[in-house]
């Protein structure tokens, strides 16, 4: 089993909170954490851009990612959505476990 755990940001918290709450209904994800108060600094158009944010930490696996993506992108108020993707090396198993229960596809 292959944790993921998937990074997207967001305008504001309830934007944040909608689109965690669709992730979790459709068993594309088995936890969102929401962390406010980020302050995001990039190009955007030839411009430089600075924004607050609010970060959306999810744990999935990775046979449930492509599910999770193209909900999120359904969902997300942005025209390019940030959708980062990183492998969890290390966890307590019975966490590792409880995330693959979660996203297994006959959950959904």
């Amino acid at each position: 089993m292959a944790v993921l755990i998937v990074f997207s940001t967001f305008p504001n918290e309830a934007s944040a909170r909608a689109a965690a709450g669709r992730l979790l209904e459709s068993g594309a994800a088995a936890c969102a954490s929401i962390l406010p108060g980020l302050t995001s600094l990039y190009r955007w158009q030839g411009k430089l851009e600075e924004a607050g944010e609010v970060l959306l930490m999810i744990k999935t696996t990775r046979e449930a990612y492509p599910l999770l993506e193209s909900a999120l992108k359904a969902c997300h108020p942005y025209e390019l959505p940030e959708i980062l993707a990183v492998g969890a090396e290390a966890g307590l198993p019975g966490y590792l476990e409880w995330v693959a229960q979660e996203t297994a596809r006959d959950n959904t």
